[in-house]
């Protein structure tokens, strides 16, 4: 396998790694980034853009990243948190009226973050052409009655939180999240990471699909418990119904899917642009500040949700925005907070040891929350650590 890039002195344990997910867990085109203390030590691409296809992946090559949008987008609450400009412990209604109704008063701001919310679900799923509107997924979550109370017990949104979130920065600041994260963050960063991909950048995406390899290990498997494979199953379980919020689901290939910004599931980055930005959540990086105080890190990574989950039907831990280090998504150390990608992706930071990292990729498996391309990765920087 012909890889390229660089890694810093004893790092090479990760190259290793990066070569046997193409090797033996069925990779066609990926990328890794890693910094330790603001600095990339980190760098490696390889195979190919698309998916299907024989051009070369390229250094600046982006890549849908699934649900690690998740932990961009909540940065994005956070830091108008940290502004002054959002209250979490608010209820949601205090900024968006409409949405008070059929018994969503006492839904809480945070609650929209921990997974708390209980609005995991849609009565009436949105079509693709309904869910790239920016009107239809708000206006649907403000007319949907919550499945359990609200605050009482946890169950991951798998789509209704991009929805709920977008709103709520809209509300507050006048644009989407998309446009404000471009506006506030990403844009003076310079990184290479759009929710909402503009038209200029469109052909740096490469082409997304299903892929095979050998059976994976941890987290949610390809070859999962009964309970979970049975919640998959049926048409009226929470999970089933979380998943199916937008039905069919979108191309995520199709050029206005990826013009959207869905905070819950569509953002385009390089590996490099996501593990930078979580690089600068928490320290100083070249050329930029960080943008978290260390406040609001202890506020993404402080325990807000833990055990089973409604909707995953495994125990997961959520902070304000984040999964958190567990069984069903493990990161670097108990410390670590980030995202995983339904299929591939992953996001994360680790203020203990300096680490952030990115991975993505054109080549989606069956795993949910912990792919075994990012995990051989991620003990692989362990191991480089000595954890």
């Amino acid at each position: 396998m012909d890889v390229h890039g660089t890694v810093a002195e004893g790092f090479e344990p990760v190259r290793d790694a990066f070569v046997r997910n193409f090797e033996t867990l069925g990779d066609r085109g990926a990328a890794v980034a890693v910094y330790r203390d603001g600095h990339r030590v980190v760098d490696l691409w390889g195979g190919t853009k698309d998916v299907d296809g024989t051009a070369p992946w390229e250094r600046g090559t982006a890549q849908v990243v699934r649900s690690a949008t998740k932990g961009v987008a909540a940065a994005v609450l956070l830091l108008l948190h940290q502004r002054g400009q959002l209250d979490l412990d608010a209820p949601v209604g205090h900024y968006w009226p409409e949405f008070k109704a059929r018994g969503k008063e006492r839904v809480l701001v945070r609650h929209v973050l921990n997974h708390r919310a209980g609005l995991p679900v849609l009565d009436h799923p949105l079509t693709p052409q309904e869910a790239i509107d920016p009107l239809k997924g708000p206006e649907a979550v403000a007319a949907q009655a919550p499945v359990w109370e609200p605050g009482t017990d946890h169950g991951y949104h798998a789509l209704t939180y991009g929805w709920l979130l977008d709103e709520l920065v809209r509300r507050v600041t006048g644009q989407g999240t998309g446009e404000w994260l471009a506006s506030q963050v990403t844009g003076p960063l310079g990184l290479d990471l759009w929710l909402g991909l503009p038209e200029s950048e469109a052909g740096r995406v490469g082409r997304a699909g299903r892929v095979e390899g050998a059976e994976p290990t941890g987290g949610l498997r390809a070859r999962p418990k009964r309970s979970v494979t049975e919640a998959y199953e049926d048409p009226a379980s929470l999970t089933r119904r979380a998943f199916a919020a937008i039905s069919p689901f979108p191309d995520q290939n199709d050029p206005a899917y990826r013009a959207t910004a869905l905070p819950a599931t569509n953002a385009m980055a390089t590996a490099d642009g996501l593990a930078r930005f979580y690089a600068t959540l928490i320290g100083d990086t070249a050329g930029a500040a960080r943008l978290f105080t260390p406040e609001t890190v202890e506020l993404a990574r402080a325990e807000e949700s833990a055990g089973p989950d409604r909707v995953l039907v495994v125990g997961t831990r959520f902070g304000l925005g984040y999964m958190l280090h567990g069984s069903a998504s493990p990161f670097l150390t108990p410390g670590s907070f980030g995202h995983p990608g339904r299929g591939g992706a992953l996001g994360f930071a680790d203020p203990e040891t300096g680490i952030a990292f990115g991975y993505v990729t054109n080549g989606f498996r069956k795993t949910v929350t912990a792919d075994p391309r990012a995990q051989g990765l991620v003990r692989a920087v362990r191991g480089v650590l000595d954890l």
